[in-house]
């Protein structure tokens, strides 16, 4: 619990005021709300979810759409965003972008994402990747022919990455999001490229086969191109007694060495490496047993086992990689201080079946680690498999150690996407739920525990229909933005603001301003 709040709270039972019913958690509750402006930059946060359905109708504003905390102002930078619009990338960087770089999750149909063709009389599939001019609010397509677009992020070398997710999902690297339009892939999973015109088009798009095959959610890189990912599979899902995604690790052959400008695709770090899997471990990293695995071990110290990028699901599983519930999205924590990184994402759960998700945290303190280490002692469970090496352990494991910091309830559940607030290091949360919410969380402090000392609420979607989702802080902390994603368009008529783009159904991309840091 933040020191602040204790404070306060032992200040008003000193004083002799009442707890609520005697209940000292729900007054802690209520003054965290009290001071949401001091911590949360919010005059005051929501107190329930819309339960009243709005639908997406022309003419509307963004508070016809979602239900916002006091002091929050919301304008459209566009409603001709594709439906389905995900995940968001800044582009040229996070502190004055003139564009957003957007994931449009439908799937490569044949028959009902084709929107049309070209004059040459090629197939015209549906957008997968869209520019936003955030001065205009055009939309622009860059590239057609993904499926399920999802996740989405500008590189630390300036490149853009995009990923699909599916069972067989890739990720695809862009060169410069801003100089191509109109490119279709002919072949997922491959780099065949071409334009309108029916020409390849090389060097500009990039399938990365050496990441691997999964259902791509969310992701992070480091300044080396260690990129860090997770499968959004469900357990059991695959079959009786299926693992659930499996978050995973991708160490380039060749890093990044932070300076040499990434003018040609060959000189991506992501062009080869290998792939390791989590394995939480039921021992510390210093134990004869460790690493020891198995059902029940999910949290704690752990180390990263080899996998087959030509097909990661199976191959974690058979490798005992640790599995989790629908691995969603994940980014790294901007004010962690430690050693490596410190990468968090959402475990979205089943609120129906009372599991209601969560977000994990793990540390990892040597991203690229120094080799691999194989164990050939038959007295330890993990005998024959390949591990991500660190030299400096002990036992020379490269070691992470995962633990929960934020646990999903009735209110805040099924955790789908994730963002960092800047300069606050406020953790935002949005909800995969009708009616959706967004949540702010705060970090946590010297309290015994190790989890977030407290949320609230701070958006709502009126939209029953609808969900949100890409939530993104521009570099000041002090602007949002998020898309009011796959709403029912039954109204939204030719000619109207929100009518069909380029033959495509549209969603709203929305800018939230009024975020105060330190009160300013």
């Amino acid at each position: 619990m933040n020191k602040t709040i204790l404070a306060l709270a032992i200040s008003m039972m000193a004083s002799g005021a009442a707890v609520a019913g005697g209940d000292f958690g729900l007054e802690v509750q209520n003054l965290l709300r009290a001071q949401s402006f001091k911590f949360f930059g919010v005059v005051k946060p929501l107190t329930a979810s819309e339960t009243v359905s709005v639908s997406r109708a022309p003419g509307q504003t963004p508070k016809d759409l979602i239900k916002l905390a006091p002091g929050l102002n919301a304008e459209f930078v566009t409603r001709k965003a594709g439906q389905n619009s995900d995940q968001m990338a800044f582009w040229p960087n996070d502190i004055k972008p003139t564009h957003i770089i957007t994931c449009i999750e439908d799937f490569r149909d044949p028959v009902d994402n084709v929107v049309g063709a070209y004059p040459n009389g090629q197939v015209k599939f549906g957008p997968s990747i869209q520019r936003v001019n955030l001065k205009t609010g055009a939309v622009e397509t860059i590239l057609r022919g993904l499926s399920s677009c999802d996740g989405i992020r500008r590189t630390p070398w300036n490149t853009i990455v995009a990923t699909e997710e599916r069972d067989d999902g890739g990720l695809y690297e862009i060169l410069n999001p801003l100089a191509i339009s109109e490119l279709t892939v002919v072949t997922r999973g491959a780099s065949d490229i071409i334009d309108s015109t029916g020409a390849t088009v090389a060097g500009q798009v990039e399938y990365r086969g050496a990441v691997g095959k999964l259902a791509w959610e969310g992701l992070d890189l480091t300044q080396q191109g260690v990129v860090y990912y997770g499968d959004e599979e469900r357990p059991g899902s695959g079959g009786a007694n299926a693992d659930g995604g499996s978050l995973f690790k991708f160490v380039p052959s060749t890093v990044w060495d932070g300076v040499t400008p990434v003018t040609s695709l060959s000189q991506s770090p992501l062009v080869a490496g290998n792939v390791y899997a989590y394995q939480a471990s039921c021992q510390n990293r210093t134990s004869s047993s460790f690493p020891q695995f198995g059902q029940g071990c999910e949290i704690g110290e752990g180390a990263w086992v080899k996998v087959d990028p030509a097909n990661l699901r199976t191959s974690a599983d058979a490798n005992s990689a640790t599995g989790f519930y629908r691995p969603e999205d994940g980014h790294f924590d901007p004010l962690y201080t430690g050693s490596g990184v410190k990468f968090c994402w959402t475990n979205t759960g089943n609120a129906g079946a009372k599991n209601y998700g969560e977000v994990v945290c793990l540390m990892d303190t040597n991203p690229a680690g120094t080799g691999e280490v194989t164990i050939n002692n038959p007295d330890v469970n993990a005998h024959g498999l390949t591990y991500l090496a660190d030299s400096a352990e002990v036992k020379g494991f490269a070691v992470a150690a995962a633990n929960r910091a934020v646990e999903g309830d009735a209110d805040l559940n099924q955790p789908d996407n994730l963002a960092f607030q800047p300069l606050t290091g406020n953790m935002y949360v949005i909800e995969d739920n009708p009616f959706g919410d967004v949540w702010a969380c705060l970090r946590d402090g010297n309290d015994r525990d190790i989890k977030t000392d407290g949320c609230v609420k701070i958006l709502s979607v009126r939209d029953g229909s609808a969900e949100p989702t890409g939530f993104a802080f521009s570099g000041d902390g002090k602007t949002a933005y998020v898309h009011i994603q796959h709403s029912n368009d039954t109204a939204c008529v030719d000619g109207s603001d929100c009518a069909n783009n380029d033959g495509y159904p549209t969603d709203d991309l929305v800018k939230i301003t009024g975020f105060k840091i330190n009160g300013k």
